[in-house]
């Protein structure tokens, strides 16, 4: 008789097993499966009510994911923390606990009020973790009422095997999600890098750009767009690094796989670590789960590098090794990766200065140097200004539903622009004066700068000692006459460098005159005693007179007056003490 109840227990187990696992193989919806998971153990080996509590992702707090005989108020309650009561410390240790009468426990805990004690009858409390090899989820529990010859042991051992086949289920289910939500936002990104043609946006042919300086532009990239060599793109901010480089990639056997970029600027060194080569779970406070990083990202594809000169020097060993050997650990982790990737580096720093300073590593220099690409900026190319303006204009155009135009006077202010900013400010330009612009016309008194209302004139002659394309000191430094008839003079190009830290409207003329300062002839001329006189738009004949000329027409900033004058800052200073012309501060 014993061995026929130990025959039809078995029986009725191996059904219970088969059941869950074609109920959790049959669908990801975890939350119905597990239900359903549920209902079929506790009428099978008659269980009058069960629970599954998974962690959150964090591992904190625990909580109750499905149940089978608790009401919505009770599942509410179901909340513990890892090794509260006999549910917390199964979690924390991953043994299971069968607790035979739950009145005899001081650890038994019933959070939901669904497991306490029922008069008259002896309940007993079963838990088993939920877990893999390596990760510990949530746990399983259950009620059996005791009575006549009830073996908990085997309630425990039916238990542990649908919880085993849960996590399996939970895994995977997690899995199936992340890789859901990752090719979403792959998806995603493409659609907006591709659209509204695939590719046709960063093909070289659609990158505006008519000058003879980029046409070589054009040309090297189309030299250098078929190898697996490392390309360097340098090039002052703004002048189209990324665009380039996409275009690179495209002309490229890999332009099907991925195109990765990281700006290495916009992180610290930890999180530029985690984010090149990714992290394994636990790596460091937050890292709930193993991360692929950009290397890994990229692989059979390209990856684009921006501000690679801005990196620390700690950081640069690590980056050497991955550009040397094309291996790598994701951080907290001590399996080596291997990828294939093409890298496009990008920077506005002079790197020869910086390893000659010892701040760039010499044999990192060299392994992104390999094929390097100078972009050239904006003022250097001003032959591409009028079809890059027709061209944001345009999309400007599409995006708000505007009929605008550029008239010819307009046209001739942005032509003889600095822009210090390159592309990216001209682009930001033609978008807030068609914004603020009223008509369907644009013209040259609509630009900020011709009301002294252009913030960018204050960086027309600063010089980064990393620029790529040091500006140079004109050759001849004469005070011009205004051309009769010109809106707007046409600035100097070349500008000479001005002292760090000072302000614009600094008076930057303390040193002694040079050899340089007699270029600027100041001959005698009448004083004007008392305040300075208003003058036209033309400039007078004095030397004085025109000093106070170039400085009204600059609202007395001294930088926007030497330029005017074509001077250096330091000349303008001298001659302004010379003729005792006080400065007016605002």
């Amino acid at each position: 008789m014993v061995r026929t109840s130990q025959q039809e227990r078995s029986h009725v187990e191996l059904i219970t097993v088969y059941e869950i696992c074609r109920i959790l193989g049959a669908s990801l919806d975890l939350q119905r499966s597990f239900r359903e998971a549920l209902n079929v153990l506790t009428a099978h080996i008659g269980l009058p009510r069960a629970m599954i509590v998974l962690a959150d992702d964090d591992g904190e707090p625990l909580r109750v994911h499905s149940a089978v005989g608790l009401d919505n108020e009770q599942v509410k309650r179901g909340v513990w923390h890892s090794g509260e009561g006999v549910i917390g410390r199964v979690y924390r240790s991953g043994v299971p606990v069968t607790v035979p009468d739950v009145t005899q426990s001081a650890e038994f805990i019933d959070r939901t009020g669904a497991f306490s004690a029922q008069e008259g009858r002896m309940m007993s409390f079963m838990v088993v973790p939920i877990k893999t090899e390596r990760i510990k989820l949530g746990v399983l529990a259950a009620q059996r009422t005791v009575e006549g010859n009830a073996r908990l042991s085997d309630d425990q051992r039916i238990l542990t095997m649908a919880a085993s086949l849960m996590a399996q289920a939970l895994v995977l289910s997690r899995a199936v999600t992340e890789e859901h939500q990752r090719l979403q936002l792959e998806t995603t990104r493409l659609q907006k890098a591709l659209a509204p043609e695939p590719r046709g946006r960063y093909a070289l042919d659609n990158v505006v750009g008519v000058s003879r300086a980029m046409q070589e532009v054009f040309g090297e990239v189309h030299q250098a767009a078929p190898s697996r060599a490392t390309v360097l793109l340098r090039g002052e901010s703004g002048t189209g690094k990324e665009a380039i480089a996409r275009a690179i990639h495209y002309l490229s056997p890999r332009k099907d796989a991925p195109f990765i970029k990281v700006n290495c600027a916009a992180l610290t060194e930890s999180l530029l670590e985690s984010e090149l080569f990714g992290h394994e779970r636990g790596a460091f406070t937050g890292a709930v789960g193993d991360r692929k990083g950009r290397f890994e990202q990229a692989h059979t594809g390209t990856l684009f590098l921006d501000e690679v000169g801005d990196v620390s020097p700690s950081f640069q060993a690590k980056l050497l090794r991955v550009l040397q050997e094309r291996e790598f650990e994701r951080v907290g982790g001590n399996r080596t990766i291997k990828v294939d990737v093409r890298l496009i580096c990008a920077t506005n720093r002079d790197l020869e200065k910086m390893v000659k300073r010892g701040e760039y590593r010499a044999d990192l220099y060299y392994r992104i140097n390999v094929v390097s690409i100078a972009l050239p900026p904006l003022r250097e190319r001003r032959e591409d200004i009028p079809p890059l303006v027709a061209h944001f204009v345009d999309r400007y155009n599409k995006e708000n539903r505007r009929k605008l135009k550029i008239a010819a006077d307009a046209m001739e202010v942005l032509t003889h622009c600095y822009w210090p900013g390159n592309v990216r400010e001209l682009e930001n330009c033609i978008e807030r004066t068609a914004t603020m612009v009223q008509g369907d016309v644009i013209r040259g008194v609509a630009f900020p700068c011709r009301h002294n209302r252009c913030l960018t004139q204050t960086l027309h002659h600063l010089e980064s000692d990393d620029a790529v394309s040091p500006v140079r000191m004109p050759t001849s430094l004469r005070i011009p006459v205004r051309p009769t008839g010109r809106e707007l003079p046409r600035p100097v190009e070349d500008e000479p460098p001005r002292p760090a830290g000072a302000d614009a409207g600094e008076d930057w003329g303390d040193d002694e005159p040079g050899a340089d300062d007699e270029v600027l002839r100041i001959g005698p001329t009448e004083h004007l005693n008392g305040a300075p006189r208003q003058f036209g738009n033309e400039p007078p004949e004095g030397e004085r007179e025109r000093l106070i000329w170039a400085m009204e027409q600059c609202a007395w900033v001294q930088a926007k007056a030497a330029r005017l004058l074509r001077v250096t800052p330091r000349q303008l200073g001298y001659a302004l003490r010379k003729y005792s012309i006080e400065v007016h501060k605002f």
